[in-house]
């Protein structure tokens, strides 16, 4: 079989080392991180705090995740890591059962009273009280009816708008002009406009894309009321006990050689294709790594430095690249270790009136057979993880985040935190719970500029982006990409879309070896076969140039009756063989 190089170890480059290796490849994977495998994904060892035993350290990341029900392409890849635990007890499913549900979603405000809601379609009498309680006003949501009864609307042409007018009017259009803000309540603005795009994809609401940014909304409203699909899971652990370690142990026993600690500094060209890549090792050495197929499968920012003038007269599509990595944003993480269990929401929260667009989630409860019993000082019961998502343009006390020393970031997010946590005269958080805490360490303060650096920033979807964007395949034969900036149907900067990218770099390297084996699965984003005919409808209106109505015609209205009964049964059909084939 032919051997592939694989330049980068995160998320896409294992997911391409994966697909390979199970297909019979010769694979090497060359990473910078001279421990940790998995890019941003990671969990880290916070320094220090083996206190107890050598190896017992709190767990830091870089920011949580979680695992939306939409995600189709990185959970397929964990149910074929296998995962053991300390008892020797296998997973059926391997990693994957190692996500669990939450169950509400918490919108935090500023002296006012939560909004919390189910995550998921409603699976108990509580969640149907709440939903109940929701409906009938239960808490006040500040938002007028005019607002409401808007937003539902354009909620609505979002559902109902055809692929083309989502493709090229809604990619060129931002969601704050999208979603008609300055029209509004700077309520309005807080938890239906900035709330989605700062703390979903670190972006300002003036340039995300609506595109982008509707079509992963409406995945998680369609989720919500699917009863088959847990909208919001998270790992039952940290993530490298729980998945990177697996995933790297099996990629191993599948052959693959990762090579920890090795950056990749330049790609050679000769006669059109790649000829080699060099990479220096971790104690400065400089090697030259050859194969018959290269992945690139770094971040944006770094492929940008590596794609050379040599590669662009190859295929010029990889020139956009450069600009395309303009487009990254901060989100990065605070962890703060408590010495008491604050569960605080079993799920999610949003903070929405937060200056620096900060989500948390009390991780603990959720970590069914992770002891922190052994770690640090012994007296870590909680851990709050946090995930800043405004650094740079938003300040908060006169100063954006970057603008702040690293020991007075995690200050701030701590009086944030506060402010929209302790409301209504209770007081969730306290100073004297705080044990630990740990910054992200890609957050570099550099004294001489007086701000922070992030070394490892995410590519954001702003407008007009997708254009940007190059494929896997590129017109250098023997050279693919991975990456969650590459064009996919995920389409946002995601693990998911770094997983399917590999999987479509995969392909491609498949069909040119003409290896006999089989291609890796891609799926489409799914959405209700309900609206298919009125995005028919629309389709032909803009063909014809014609904006969006949301008035329907009456011939098409009578259409829609048998239409909708098709819709019921094809739903239920769809909905008995999940639970048939537990799928």
């Amino acid at each position: 079989m032919k051997k592939i190089v694989i330049l980068g170890g995160g998320v896409a480059g294992m997911s391409a080392a994966h697909e390979l290796a199970e297909r019979g490849f010769s694979v090497e994977v060359y990473e910078r991180q001279v421990q940790y495998c998995g890019g941003k994904a990671r969990s880290v060892n916070v320094p220090n705090t083996n206190l107890q035993k050598p190896d017992a350290y709190l767990p830091g990341e870089h920011g949580f995740r979680f695992f939306p029900g939409f995600y189709t392409h990185v959970t397929d890849t964990m149910k074929r890591i296998p995962y053991q635990d300390s008892a020797g007890n296998t997973n059926k499913h391997g990693c994957f059962d190692n996500l669990t549900a939450t169950s509400t979603i918490m919108i935090a405000r500023n002296n006012k009273k939560p909004i919390i809601t189910v995550a998921s379609f409603p699976r108990s009498l509580k969640d149907v009280e709440l939903i109940i309680h929701d409906m009938t006003g239960g808490v006040d949501s500040g938002l007028s009816k005019e607002e409401i009864k808007f937003f539902a609307g354009k909620v609505w042409q979002l559902m109902t708008a055809s692929p083309m007018r989502r493709e090229n009017d809604y990619e060129r259009l931002g969601w704050w002009y999208y979603m008609e803000a300055d029209r509004f309540s700077t309520n309005y603005q807080h938890l239906l406009v900035e709330g989605l795009t700062r703390t979903l994809v670190a972006a300002q609401a003036r340039s995300a894309s609506t595109k982008t940014g509707g079509n992963i909304f409406l995945q998680l409203i369609y989720n919500m009321v699917d009863p088959t699909v847990n909208t919001d899971r998270v790992l039952n652990g940290p993530t490298n006990e729980k998945w990177l370690n697996p995933w790297i142990n099996y990629l191993k026993h599948l052959g693959v050689q990762y090579h920890f600690g090795h950056t990749v500094t330049e790609i050679q060209m000769e006669q059109g294709r790649v000829k080699s890549a060099t990479v220096i090792c971790s104690k400065g050495e400089k090697e030259l790594v050859t194969g018959d197929y290269f992945v690139l499968a770094t971040p944006v920012e770094k492929a940008a430095l590596l794609i050379n003038e040599e590669m662009i007269q190859a295929d010029a599509t990889l020139g956009s690249v450069a600009t395309l990595a303009k487009s990254v944003s901060w989100m990065n993480g605070v962890q703060f270790y408590l010495n008491e269990d604050v569960t605080i929401n079993k799920g999610h929260i949003i903070l929405s009136d937060s200056e620096w667009a900060i989500t948390c989630i009390s991780q603990v409860q959720f970590w069914t057979d992770y002891s922190l019993e052994h770690r640090f000082n012994g007296k870590v019961k909680g851990v709050l993880s946090v995930d800043v998502s405004d650094w740079l343009y938003t300040k908060y006390k006169g100063k954006l985040a970057e603008e702040y020393a690293p020991d007075e970031v995690v200050k701030m997010v701590w009086e944030q935190l506060k402010a929209g946590l302790n409301v209504e005269g209770v007081e969730l958080l306290r100073d004297d719970m705080i044990e630990h805490y740990y910054l992200d360490r890609d957050i570099q303060w550099y004294g001489a500029a007086g701000h922070n650096i992030d070394q490892e920033p995410l590519l954001v979807n702003t407008t007009n982006s997708w254009t940007l964007r190059p494929t896997a395949e590129t017109q250098i034969d023997n050279f693919f990409l991975a990456g969650d900036y590459v064009r996919t149907n995920t389409d946002l900067a995601t693990m998911e879309g770094a997983n399917e990218s590999a999987r479509r770099a995969v392909n491609g390297i498949i069909a040119h070896s003409k290896a006999a084996v089989s291609l890796c699965k891609v799926w489409p984003l799914k959405e209700p076969m309900f609206f298919d005919l009125l995005k028919w409808y629309d389709g032909i209106r803009y063909a014809k140039g014609l904006d969006y109505t949301i008035e329907i015609p009456w011939w098409l209205k009578i259409c829609m009756i048998p239409w909708t009964l098709i819709s019921i049964v094809e739903g239920l059909t769809k909905t008995l063989i999940k639970k048939i084939t537990n799928h």
